[in-house]
Parts: C-alpha cells; structure tokens; sequence
C-alpha cells in the first residue's frame, strides 16, 4: 500500500513539474529550423516573422537554415529534437509530398502547426536576356529543342516540380532541370544564366523582377498580376489546378505539451498580425492566412490531397496517394 502511494505520489509530482515547465515556457532561447536555403521565400518569410515571435515570447529565436531533400532534412532534424517547443520547424509545403515521391514518411499529420502565416503566389521567371515574351515562347523552344531548355529546380517535391508536373499534364515541356538548394540559389544562377527559366513564390523574386535581374512571364492564376499575364493566357487547362501556391508556416511536434503549443501559438498569431509583417507579406504577392490548429490542419489536408493527387496524374509520384490514405479531391 505504501508503495502504491509513493508511486502515485512520484507520479503527480513528475506531472505537476511538467505542468509548472509549460507554464514557465519558454525560459531560454528557441531555435528557428529554416527549411530552405537563404534568400529564398520561405526564408524571407521566416526570418521576417521571427522577431515579433521574439517580442511576443520574451526570448529570442536563433534562426538556422538546414536545406536539403526538398526539406526532409530540417523535417527529420526538428522530429528528432525533444517535444519540449525549444525546436520550431520554418517551413513550406514540401513535406506534404514527401509520401507520394518517396522521400520520406514524415509529413505535417506528425507536427502541429502553430501558424500558417500566408500563401504565396507562383511566378515564372526567366533569364532578362531571354527573346521570351511569354511561356508560350518557353514551350515553344523546349518542344522545338528538347532537353536544352534548362529550368531551374530545388528537387522532387519543390515548388518547380510541382509546378513542372502540373503543365506535363497538359502539354509536352521537355526541358532540363537543374536543381538547387532553394530559390535563392536558383534565382542567383538565373541571373548568371546557368538556367533559362523558374517558377517560384513571388515572394523570393520580387524585388528581382523590380529592379529588372530576371523578367517575369506569367503567374500562375487565372487573371494578371500587377502587369504579369496569368498561365491561364498560355495554357487555359492550367486553370483545373488553381487556385494552387506555395504556403509558409511555423510547426513543432504533434505531442509538445498543450500549454506550450498555446503559448506558441498566441505568440506568432501577434508576430503574423503585426502591420510591418503583413506589409512585407502583401507587398511581396503572398496571402495572409495567420491560421493555427484545426483550421491549418484543414488547409494542409486539403492542400496535400490536390497536390498529391496531380503528381499522380502527372505520372511522376513514386506511392500513390491512395495507399498513404490521401483522400482524392
């Protein structure tokens, strides 16, 4: 009987120090895993998030970039972490389609999602030097001299890919890609002309297309863009797909205390409402969202199932989605 009472006892002072530690959180500084490379948009946007997180919280956030496997790096890296919220995940879409290319089993049903700041919008650009005054001018070319057209990529599972997948549905587009460790490095080597053409978030090629580095020469939408002509102009059957974008977010472990999510969530719901960050957000092309909870795990499902789904029609997912109980759009 003793025993069993020191065991109860033991048992509610181990819950009573958890509860104590979450309510304490945090007390030192987090680290803020970036899943992509520097300068592109997943990057911008977490690094111009996570000082008004650090306002919010009272403690700093050490940003890291770890890119790599079209973010399974980073992915596996916060996984392996304790569940205690110190390790935030900066992320984008890509870890919804790492079943169904077979780069990896974890996908965001294993993180919970304390923010989901915005989406973006997908723009194609090529290099300035390019005669191209439209996509159509890219297709062209890629069909006229197969493989010779080089398009700048980050790897299976990457917003180009995606994009990629989603126009070899509709039409032959044999080109050469190139990848790299995000969009900032692909729109470096763009510039240089290592590549001809990219589609990637508005948000990394912006100011690029501003001061006039890379030409911009659709959106990916059914209407035009502050002057850039909608893909709808080129190729109309793109439309099936829309609205699509990339989607930017902050996520810890699906089992970090509640206390701890909530502080987190709270914290970065303030940082995602801050006027300068929603006027960074707006003026790069992205959406604001700043969703949490039930309502971002809605997105992401609905997102991977579209998504998933179009890579298995485009004949390049390596799982289908059905048997990773992707439910069909």
């Amino acid at each position: 009987m003793n025993f069993v009472r020191r065991s109860l006892t033991l048992a509610s002072l181990v819950v009573a120090s958890g509860v104590a530690s979450a309510q304490a959180f945090p007390d030192r500084e987090l680290s803020g895993v970036i899943m992509w490379g520097a300068g592109g948009a997943t990057d911008v946007v977490a690094r111009a998030v996570a000082p008004f997180a650090e306002e919010a919280l009272g403690k700093k956030i050490i940003m890291q970039n770890r890119s790599g496997g079209a973010g399974a790096i980073s992915t596996n890296f916060v996984n392996q972490q304790p569940s205690d919220g110190y390790t935030l995940l900066m992320g984008a879409e890509n870890p919804q389609l790492h079943g169904v290319l077979g780069l990896g089993e974890l996908d965001y049903s294993k993180f919970y999602p304390v923010n989901i700041l915005g989406r973006g919008i997908v723009v194609i650009v090529a290099n300035k030097d390019k005669p191209w005054k439209s996509f159509k001018d890219v297709l062209a070319e890629a069909q006229a001299n197969p493989g010779k057209v080089k398009m700048g990529s980050t790897g299976p599972g990457g917003l180009p890919h995606s994009v990629g997948s989603m126009i070899g549905t509709l039409t032959k587009m044999p080109v050469t890609a190139v990848p790299f460790d995000g969009e900032g490095p692909g729109l470096t080597a763009l510039q240089g002309g290592h590549v001809d053409f990219m589609p990637v978030g508005l948000g990394a090629a912006s100011e690029h297309i501003k001061a006039g580095r890379v030409k911009a020469l659709a959106v990916l939408s059914d209407r035009p863009y502050e002057g850039i002509p909608a893909l709808t102009a080129d190729l109309p059957g793109i439309g099936k797909y829309l609205p699509w974008g990339p989607f930017y977010g902050v996520f810890v472990k699906r089992d970090v205390p509640d206390a701890v999510k909530a502080k987190l969530t709270a914290s970065f719901k303030t940082a995602a409402s801050n006027p300068q960050f929603v006027k960074l957000m707006t003026d790069r092309g992205n959406v604001m969202m700043n969703v949490s909870g039930n309502e971002a795990d809605a997105f992401l499902k609905k997102w991977q199932s579209v998504t998933a789904w179009t890579l298995q029609e485009a004949g390049v997912a390596k799982k289908s989605p059905a048997d990773l109980g992707i439910a069909k759009p």
